[in-house]
């Protein structure tokens, strides 16, 4: 059951950033980390309840290759996914899940 998903500006924000980092260490690597990331992301879009929540009704999953994670929240009501954050494993923990929607 494949449902519409939602990008938090920040999320985005913090795509985009990552992608010009690794591509501006070496040329193809933003490409593959935008490729992971979208491979995540339609994984999630097909299956939203597969990971499990880790905290309050936040669910998480590792970005293969990359040291970020897909935070998200799903409605099944609604059939949304709502993306709160593409997070870089090293950052504060807590702090990827204070994001108002």
């Amino acid at each position: 059951m494949a449902v519409s998903y939602q990008l938090h500006a920040e999320a985005h924000r913090e795509f985009i950033e990552a992608f010009e980092w690794y591509e501006f260490r070496q040329n193809g690597l933003g490409q593959r980390f935008m490729d992971q990331v979208e491979k995540r992301l339609q994984q999630i879009n097909l299956h939203p309840e597969y990971y499990g929540k880790h905290h309050l009704n936040f669910r998480q999953v590792k970005v293969e290759e990359f040291p970020y994670m897909i935070v998200y929240e799903y409605f099944p009501r609604k059939k949304i996914i709502y993306i709160l954050a593409i997070y870089h494993q090293r950052r504060n923990p807590k702090a990827r899940y204070r994001r108002m929607r």
